[in-house]
């Protein structure tokens, strides 16, 4: 089998992109219009910090063309708690403020946790317990972003397989200390490359995308890869996007 890769960015408004990413005439509101056909995903940062409306959601869903696909970073009030299994009540609004209507647009959900935030495998088990496999009808994904060394485990890669979420590959020059998690625990893979750079024109150099073709298309081997370039420099990053696609074909 092999899965399909994704590429994008987080969000897709950003001022300084206008002129370097988006049309200096380009009018902000067709700018998900715009980043959808020069992309093949984005990853809805906006749901980390606030809530959003059905009528939102229906609108990214119809502004998209067809195989265009959105991951949402879950809540902040869902992972920032010092007991995970308690976020039951904030799961539910979170899930529950239309991100469904999406549809098969709809990728996974990314629950990003703070670096402060250490292993406990009894706490983890109780958080993977309430995450449903299913929504209105659609299917839901999950990966867990971690930070602290602490998930760099067999136990932690084990309970991850067991619930079948993905673990976030995560790529940050300046952040070190966060763990480098390779594992193959669900049927597809997710990636946030930040080590975009500001003096190369793609945000990496052609050699350093290579590296990237080739690792995503390994990942492809097992099922679906979802790829996106934050942080970093950022004014780079869709420049970063478009030209990993195009080395993908």
């Amino acid at each position: 089998m092999t899965g399909k890769i994704h590429i994008g960015v987080g969000g897709w408004t950003y001022e300084p992109w206008r002129g370097v990413f988006y049309p200096s005439d380009l009018t902000q509101k067709r700018e998900l219009e715009f980043a959808s056909r020069a992309l093949t995903s984005i990853e809805i940062n906006g749901t980390y910090y606030s809530t959003f409306k059905p009528d939102s959601w229906i609108k990214w869903r119809d502004e998209t063309p067809d195989g265009f696909v959105f991951s949402v970073k879950a809540s902040r009030y869902c992972t920032n708690r010092k007991v995970l299994s308690d976020m039951g009540e904030s799961m539910e609004r979170f899930l529950n403020e239309g991100l469904t209507a999406l549809g098969d647009k709809l990728g996974p959900i990314n629950w990003q946790f703070m670096a402060t935030k250490k292993f406990d495998p009894v706490d983890f088990q109780g958080f993977l317990k309430l995450l449903p496999k299913e929504k209105d009808g659609v299917r839901l994904r999950h990966a867990l972003e971690v930070r602290s060394g602490t998930f760099d485990t067999e136990q932690f890669y084990d309970l991850a397989r067991r619930y079948g979420v993905a673990i976030v590959y995560g790529q940050d020059d300046e952040a070190p200390e966060w763990p480098t998690i390779d594992q193959d625990t669900a049927d597809f893979r997710y990636a946030r490359l930040m080590s975009s750079r500001e003096d190369e024109p793609t945000g990496m150099t052609s050699q350093e995308l290579d590296g990237i073709v080739r690792q995503t298309r390994d990942w492809a081997k097992t099922g679906d890869v979802f790829a996106y370039f934050i942080a970093g420099a950022k004014v780079r990053n869709p420049a970063a996007a478009r030209a990993l696609i195009e080395k993908l074909g």
